[in-house]
């Protein structure tokens, strides 16, 4: 085996999760060329891999790569996104391939008829089902991220009192239905016995500044401030991490940090939750209200709650969340 392609277009979260796969496929094959096929804007998120020989980079249309990909004569293809995408890469490419379970339907069932058929298996370990004709197998490992050394952030630039130690308050989503609400979070961080560094995207700075001037002088706004890597290193140099599902909560994840994960309208059955595994004394406290009837509405999110109560945020334990922070 010479030359294998891995396939995953998005997002965050979903190609941390793959960092499994890279790392067995060239420690189990050293002689193979690992390559990734992925969007642009995710470049940041592979260029350290030590596994990876080279990174196929689209901005708006996949296709202009297929020529190039061609070219390069893979051996055997890796589909772990499993879209019509994907699907049309392999068609093109026309070389052996493996790939995945999605659960698509499964996970129909449960949002929608509230039938659970879900097998009790992260995503990582589905993944692995794509290589297992090549003999590749998990090695328990968990999952890897790779800072750039001119990305690592040095924390003298935070304000004094937050040198010595923090927790990283991560408050973004992609889904507003995956959102913890702001009061919530501002609830958290004035009774929380340590100092919280907010972190976030753009999108999220706006929000962060209005939690940073209610919760008072013990939160720091970092939303919008700091590339994915830099907030990458934040979180590693933090002491716990309190998150939505969200892709840096993979990030805190693959740095084997204590977990406090926060669950609205998605649930952890999906098999997205933190994946500890190999990460000595890391711990993951899940969060997330049960017995709600409406409870998942989707297998993403929505950009408000399909009910209009948002009780699956709304009624989070808080006081259970400030209580196993301050442990």
């Amino acid at each position: 085996m010479k030359k294998i392609l891995i396939i995953r277009f998005s997002s965050i979260g979903d190609i941390v999760l793959t960092t499994p796969v890279i790392r067995c496929l060239k420690t189990q094959l050293p002689e193979a060329e690992i390559h990734y096929l992925t969007k642009k804007q995710n470049q940041s998120l592979l260029q350290e891999n030590p596994f990876l020989t080279r990174t196929w980079l689209y901005e708006k249309n996949f296709k202009e790569l297929l020529p190039l990909l061609k070219a390069e004569k893979f051996d055997f293809i890796i589909d772990l996104h499993k879209n019509f995408r994907s699907l049309f890469v392999l068609f093109h490419l026309r070389k052996p391939y493996g790939t995945f379970k999605k659960l698509n339907l499964k996970k129909w069932m449960i949002v929608n008829l509230r039938i659970d058929r879900l097998p009790r298996i992260h995503i990582v370990d589905r993944y692995f089902a794509a290589v297992k004709s090549l003999d590749i197998v998990n090695d328990r490992k968990g999952l890897d991220y790779f800072i750039p050394s001119g990305e690592e952030v040095d924390l003298s630039i935070l304000p004094e009192s937050f040198r010595q130690g923090f927790i990283a308050f991560i408050i973004g989503g992609k889904h507003t239905t995956k959102i913890f609400p702001e009061d919530k979070v501002v609830e958290v961080c004035r009774n929380v016995s340590q100092l919280v560094v907010l972190l976030g995207g753009k999108e999220d700075a706006e929000r962060g500044r209005r939690i940073e001037k209610l919760a008072g002088p013990s939160v720091f706004n970092a939303c919008g401030r700091f590339s994915i890597n830099q907030s990458a290193s934040l979180i590693r140099q933090s002491g716990k991490v309190i998150t939505n599902d969200t892709g840096l909560m993979h990030i805190a994840a693959a740095f084997g940090k204590t977990i406090l994960s926060i669950w609205g309208n998605t649930i952890p059955e999906f098999g997205m939750y933190p994946f500890l595994e190999g990460k000595e004394n890391a711990v993951s406290a899940i969060f997330e209200v049960n017995g709600l009837s409406c409870r998942p509405c989707s297998k993403i999110g929505f950009e408000k709650c399909p009910k209009g109560h948002f009780r699956c945020m709304k009624e989070q334990d808080v006081d259970a969340m400030i209580n196993t922070l301050n442990r």
